[in-house]
């Protein structure tokens, strides 16, 4: 009873915005049935006017016209995922999202035409009046669009953008570079250290400044790398709690992903599994120390911003991210980078056996993770096998590709 008040007060929003969306249309207005024989065939004929490329997004325009002001869509058919007729000064026009993008289409009105014509002068002055109208309509129905946007996040009718493998490639690309310049490193360190008894000529000289130039290229690279990966496991653990069947609204996972880096994994692994949890605690106190180095200002590995001077000397004062204690002389060992990714291609090593097999094949198929399917125990299915989900895999990227090239 509380759930139908709530949408029947949201509803009041579009009611009251309808009619000054409808204003900011202008001339714009549903075409209506045709006047002529040639307006029926023509509108088949229809050509794409340079002007109408300039419309918004293709989901703003169809809610703004169809959703929100009712304009009758022609449906989709091949190559063309909805059509709506309007008219502008009683000429006939046809906003229409096509596979190749949205546009305003001129009919060829010659009774004698067999394909389609060169938009005149005046459908492109036309063409681009309606963008105008329909860019200003827009404006007007923001209210609309955001409460339409919270109405689809609140159910499981909704799909998660994938970005794993793009994410994880980022990861891979300086892991890859870290391990050839710290080959490269150890190479030229074993060379100078081969020549410690002669005497230092300028080649000697030389060698020693790349070898400090390498070091610090070494430690860029890895600190790099380690970003790379804790931003890809921010995003696939969202996706591991979907396909483990943990989040099955929009809503949850809108507040998962404002949620911080704990809470993302435990959301999507098991800590009770004793070498999870000890992954779990190393992978903790690494992200810890990069968010102190590199996210909140690089003052120093253990969060060295300050020093005051003593009788010891010059005395660092660390920063804690402790509200009750936010400064302190102590704090835990700085992170040494070499191992923080050994210790990231462990976790990776151990991540992907037994249950977790299958959803490795889908996380990096980049297709998105769809809420229903997590309802309707699609998923759980598929999670059964690495055969299971591979079949699936192929399935639903077949559906993905025809529906990309609208081959409805």
């Amino acid at each position: 009873m509380v759930k139908k008040s709530k949408l029947s007060a949201l509803q009041v929003i579009p009611e009251k915005l309808r009619e000054s969306a409808r204003a900011a249309l202008g001339e714009l207005e549903p075409a209506g049935a045709p006047r002529s024989n040639e307006e029926g065939f023509g509108l088949i004929l229809s050509a794409r006017t340079e002007a109408g490329r300039s419309l918004p997004s293709n989901f703003l325009v169809y809610f703004l016209l169809v959703d929100l002001l009712s304009f009758p869509s022609l449906g989709q058919w091949e190559k063309t995922a909805w059509a709506v007729p309007v008219r502008f000064h009683g000429r006939l026009y046809v906003i229409e999202h096509k596979k190749m993008g949205i546009g305003v289409f001129a009919p060829n009105l010659d009774p004698e035409a067999r394909m389609s014509g060169r938009p005149s002068g005046q459908a492109e002055d036309d063409a681009a009046a309606i963008v105008a109208l329909v860019k200003a309509a827009i404006v007007v129905a923001e209210p609309y669009f955001r409460w339409r946007a919270q109405q689809a996040i609140s159910t499981s009718e909704i799909n998660v953008v994938n970005n794993s493998r793009e994410l994880f490639d980022r990861y891979s690309y300086f892991r890859d570079r870290f391990r050839d310049i710290d080959r490269e490193s150890q190479a030229l360190a074993a060379h100078i250290a081969s020549q410690r008894d002669s005497s230092y000529s300028p080649v000697d000289r030389d060698r020693i400044l790349s070898s400090v130039s390498l070091r610090k290229h070494l430690k860029w690279t890895a600190q790099a790398a380690i970003e790379a990966f804790f931003s890809w496991t921010e995003h696939v653990f969202i996706h591991l709690a979907i396909l483990r069947g943990r989040m099955t609204l929009g809503t949850q996972v809108a507040e998962l992903a404002k949620a911080n880096w704990s809470t993302k994994f435990k959301a999507a692994l098991d800590l009770e599994h004793g070498e999870t949890k000890a992954r779990y605690d190393k992978l903790l106190d690494i992200r810890a120390q990069v968010r102190n180095f590199v996210a909140h200002g690089a003052f120093g590995k253990e969060g060295q911003a300050f020093s005051f001077h003593s009788g010891a000397g010059a005395v660092p004062v660390l920063l804690t991210n402790n509200r009750d204690h936010p400064v302190s002389l102590t704090g835990r060992l700085a992170f040494d980078e070499a191992s923080a990714v050994s210790e990231i291609e462990l976790f990776l090593d151990n991540l992907w056996v037994g249950a977790l097999a299958p959803a490795r094949l889908y996380l990096f198929s980049e297709l998105p993770s769809i809420l229903s399917y997590t309802v309707d125990g699609t998923y759980a299915q598929a999670m059964t096998s690495e055969a299971d989900m591979n079949c699936f895999v192929e399935h639903l990227t077949s559906r993905m590709e025809q529906a990309a090239d609208m081959d409805w």
